[in-house]
């Protein structure tokens, strides 16, 4: 017999990043405990295969292109988000990118806006979006929501070459504890989650040296990197109102990378 508070039937979520990787992984991992998804992505190919894949569940689903970098093209698919499903009562912010990786004394001012844009300020775009529309619904007499961000255990550990990548994800995490002060009082909590080495195309580059995969597996007590389907069960738990009173919290899922 399923766990009542698992069922996500009526819930409609929003996952930024949702058409590959960890957003994927979210999204599907929501789909199949009940709830309607709605994913963001910029790549038209990548949005049209999820969708695909999701629509599989027998759920509403929608996929819209999205940069969440720009905060009208933000506001404007929030908008189109809540017109197709009424309402958004999840909202993952999972958009991402990587950094040029080069020498931290030789990163350009472009380079730190290509990370910042997208990493940090397309996170809060819609996290604001998302928080305002909560609050709404919540004075209307409708107090639920769930604000959740994908960091990384760079924000917490050295990452050579990466800096500006680290520097995005830890400043969400600090902008999540926050939030989850600030908007508790409408039903609304806050939590991060910071993946490990994850196999993603992010990560993709990296695992065609077996050099560099076999040094990291090593550290890992689990022995083998992440994999997206490993963040569907948080996601559900995070959505479900058996987390109604856990908020603020980083929920680290590294197979043990922190702790070996």
């Amino acid at each position: 017999m399923s766990y009542p508070p698992f069922d996500l039937s009526g819930r409609v979520v929003l996952v930024t990043g949702g058409n590959a990787g960890i957003g994927l992984g979210f999204a599907e991992g929501l789909a199949r405990a009940g709830a309607d998804i709605c994913i963001w992505g910029t790549s038209e190919a990548r949005n049209a295969e999820a969708l695909e894949k999701l629509s599989a569940q027998g759920r509403r689903v929608a996929a819209l292109r999205c940069d969440v970098s720009d905060k009208a093209e933000v506001e404007r698919s929030f908008a189109a988000t809540l017109e197709q499903f009424g309402r958004v009562d999840g909202c993952f912010a999972n958009a991402g990118i990587m950094s040029v990786q080069r020498p931290f004394h030789e990163m350009t001012e472009a380079d730190l806006d290509r990370t910042f844009g997208v990493n940090l300020k397309g996170a809060m775009f819609t996290l604001q979006c998302a928080a305002l529309h909560m609050k709404q619904r919540a004075e209307a007499g409708d107090p639920f929501g769930r604000l959740v961000v994908t960091s990384s255990l760079s924000a917490v550990s050295g990452l050579a070459r990466g800096e500006d990548y680290a520097a995005t994800k830890g400043a969400m995490l600090s902008v999540m504890r926050g939030l989850c002060v600030e908007y508790a009082r409408y039903g609304v909590t806050a939590n991060s989650i910071v993946p490990g080495w994850i196999e993603t195309a992010m990560t993709g580059p990296l695992l065609e040296s077996d050099k560099f995969v076999k040094a990291v597996t090593a550290r890992i007590p689990l022995r083998r990197f992440g994999k997206p389907e490993d963040f569907a069960g948080i996601a559900v738990y995070l959505m479900s109102t058996a987390s109604a009173h856990h908020t603020g919290d980083q929920f680290t899922i590294d197979g043990g990378y922190q702790n070996f």
